[in-house]
């Protein structure tokens, strides 16, 4: 039986644009060469929240001020156990921007977003996002990169194939 991991992903945004993390630094990744956000798996004890702002000031050395939990996503794919991931944006920080040790972080345009090298699924989110969706729930089953279901909030999504 895998184990079920517990993460978080986030979206550091301003008006504009996303903070986006283009994973090329690590070896052996599932998100290799993807564009996505930050975050991380829980320590023991943690809350989601702070997970979030833990991950956040580890990969971006920002500090979070606002963020909203914007759904659960279950993650599925025969690379790796099971996750499920707790997804936020963040619309207010402090600090300054760091290198990050996972990949590259590039402040990407919120209309350029869907041209980017995403997890099929990931479209699907960022598309909830923009419409301002309230809180949801998506489960992605992937094989490989492939992604062959999505059921959101308990009813089958059409799975898309072509860039948005």
């Amino acid at each position: 039986m895998p184990k079920v991991q517990m993460t978080t992903l986030g979206y550091i945004e301003t008006r504009e644009s996303y903070l986006m993390l283009h994973r090329v630094k690590k070896e052996q990744d599932v998100n290799e060469g993807k564009w996505i956000g930050i975050g991380g798996k829980f320590e023991y004890g943690e809350s989601p929240e702070e997970c979030m702002i833990r991950e956040a000031k580890e990969e971006t050395g920002l500090a979070v001020t606002s963020m909203k939990f914007r759904g659960i996503l279950t993650f599925i794919c025969d690379k790796q156990d099971p996750e499920y991931i707790c997804l936020y944006t963040i619309d207010g920080f402090s600090g300054q921007l760091k290198e990050c040790d996972e990949g590259e972080l590039l402040w990407v345009p919120k209309d350029e977003i869907f041209g980017l090298n995403l997890w099929e699924g990931d479209r699907i989110f960022f598309d909830l996002l923009q419409k301002d969706v309230p809180f949801f729930s998506l489960k992605l089953c992937y094989e490989g990169d492939q992604l062959l279901e999505a059921v959101l909030n308990g009813e089958k999504e059409l799975v898309r194939t072509a860039k948005v």
